[in-house]
């Protein structure tokens, strides 16, 4: 009796579990992929990145004058190429990141992508995770968004496309969101920051 009653429960979960909703939720999401370029400028005339915290840890044994905890708040440009000054800008990355492994090269990020201009003026995506700067390709969250983004979920391949300067890191970031909603993504606009391929 009691193993009749326990596949009873099972079949009933199988038919009634997430399985359905998933797939029905599924018809009508988008599925979006920008491509751009981070500037993250640690310091000079242009600087975009600004340490706030000094960590109160030990000297980080790979990273030559950080500690563990230190925290920069950056408010670095997004470009649709890797040249600073020859791509154009595309919004802004606004947030923060922090050295959170003592031993490893490891970042926590917390940033909100705010693009600027085309289909998806106005809007914004917020990414979170763990950057291990020693990877070739790291993957980040996709937590959310507004506009066009609102409740995307997702995540971002970043890597260091270059190093301008000792204080100019550039970052190539792609982005791949998952957004709900019935209707199809507003077209991009020409000239304007657009889907990637």
């Amino acid at each position: 009796m009691a193993a009749r009653v326990f596949f009873f429960f099972l079949a009933l979960a199988l038919v009634a579990g997430p399985w359905r909703p998933v797939a029905a939720a599924r018809r009508g999401e988008r599925q979006i992929h920008l491509h751009f370029y981070m500037h993250d400028i640690t310091g000079g005339p242009d600087q975009t990145a600004v340490q706030v915290v000094k960590g109160p840890g030990a000297a980080h044994p790979l990273m030559p004058g950080s500690h563990f905890g230190d925290t920069t708040v950056i408010d670095d440009p997004l470009t649709e190429g890797p040249s600073a000054s020859s791509s154009r800008l595309v919004g802004r990355a606004q947030g923060a990141y922090t050295l959170a492994s003592a031993r490893e090269p490891v970042l926590m990020v917390s940033m909100t992508v705010a693009l600027a201009g085309g289909a998806y003026n106005g809007s914004t995506i917020a990414v979170v995770g763990r950057d291990d700067v020693s990877a070739a390709v790291r993957e980040l969250a996709v937590v959310g968004g507004t506009g066009a983004f609102r409740r995307a979920t997702g995540h971002v391949l970043w890597r260091t496309a270059r190093m301008e300067s000792r204080d100019h890191m550039v970052l190539e970031l792609d982005v791949y969101a998952t957004v709900p909603g019935a209707g199809p993504a507003p077209p991009p606009r020409g000239g304007e920051l657009r889907q990637a391929a």
